[in-house]
């Protein structure tokens, strides 16, 4: 199992939400789980946690998000990070 993260900060969450809705590159194609998480403090920063059976699903989806250019419209973005668990602490 594999994850990308991605954080930003958007200038307005339900005009990104819609956008982020309609999945136009098609990063979430192979997802097997989507969550979206807004921060408390700020409703507009906004970290996008998605799952994937395998490293190479997450790396071909990130690759897909990157040449889209859809990040590029942000000025505050981390990510896309395609991650593996480590070590699993059992809790």
């Amino acid at each position: 199992m594999a994850h990308i993260v991605t954080r930003i900060h958007v200038p307005d969450y339900d005009t990104w939400k819609g956008m982020f809705d309609q999945d136009q590159p098609r990063a979430r194609e192979k997802a097997t789980r989507v969550r979206v998480l807004r921060s408390a403090d700020n409703p507009n920063e906004v970290v996008i946690l998605l799952d994937f059976d395998s490293a190479e699903d997450a790396v071909e989806s990130r690759e897909r998000l990157r040449a889209s250019g859809v990040l590029d419209r942000f000025d505050d973005v981390t990510g896309p990070l395609v991650l593996e668990v480590a070590e699993d602490s059992g809790a």
